[in-house]
């Protein structure tokens, strides 16, 4: 049976959550399947994506039986994620601590991150019970926050979502990440020229890239 330990396992191993996040569903199923196929093993598909609880059914009945994490991003209530986990999620993302969601994820089994910003708001996601802990809106810091915060919380796994890169994803995991949340470099590797080997590509190296630096 596929167990949340085997789930936080994979995050673990690769460091790494991809949030796709497209116009339309058919985009955000090639965007998808291409980092998938550069290496990607966990991904969060927001709310805001049309039909996004029939992707997150149709990606897992893709690829069944496969190391693939697929979650549902910006579940804000009990509600949100009781659909998100009849889709299929094995994965709940929030950018709020909504105490409902992560009861919800815990009492089925699915990896949950809420969202937090303070120290304050960090120490009682964990407390609430969230696998792991958004650091949300991380573009707005830099890894110098991660490793202040975890002086006095040395056992917060925090995960950075919003500005991770290549140039700087190094830098996250020195001051102390648990994992990194990326989105644009990957996703959006293809807009050019709509060559979503772009997108695999980008995937490939920023896998790369953390493998070396941990």
């Amino acid at each position: 049976m596929w167990t949340k330990f085997e789930r936080l396992r994979v995050i673990h191993e690769t460091g790494m959550l991809v949030i796709v996040r497209a116009d339309g569903s058919d985009e955000t199923m090639k965007i998808a399947e291409a980092a998938i196929a550069g290496g990607v093993k966990a991904l969060e598909v927001p709310y805001a994506v049309p039909d996004v609880l029939a992707i997150v059914k149709e990606l897992k009945k893709r690829h069944t039986g496969e190391d693939i994490v697929i979650g549902v991003g910006t579940v804000l209530d009990a509600e949100h994620a009781a659909a998100a986990l009849l889709a299929g999620a094995d994965m709940l993302v929030s950018s709020c601590c909504n105490l409902d969601m992560i009861k919800m994820g815990n009492r089925y089994q699915a990896v949950t991150i809420a969202g937090a910003m303070s120290p304050t708001e960090i120490s009682e996601a964990m407390a609430a019970g969230s696998d792991l802990v958004k650091l949300f809106p991380a573009d707005y810091y830099d890894a110098k926050y991660i490793k202040t915060v975890r002086a006095p919380l040395s056992t917060a796994p925090i995960v950075p979502f919003g500005g991770v890169t290549a140039d700087n994803v190094g830098e996250w995991f020195r001051a102390g990440a648990a994992a990194v949340g990326i989105g644009s470099y990957i996703t959006k590797a293809h807009k050019a020229d709509g060559d979503y080997k772009k997108v695999t590509a980008a995937a490939q190296k920023m896998l790369q890239i953390i493998k070396d630096c941990r």
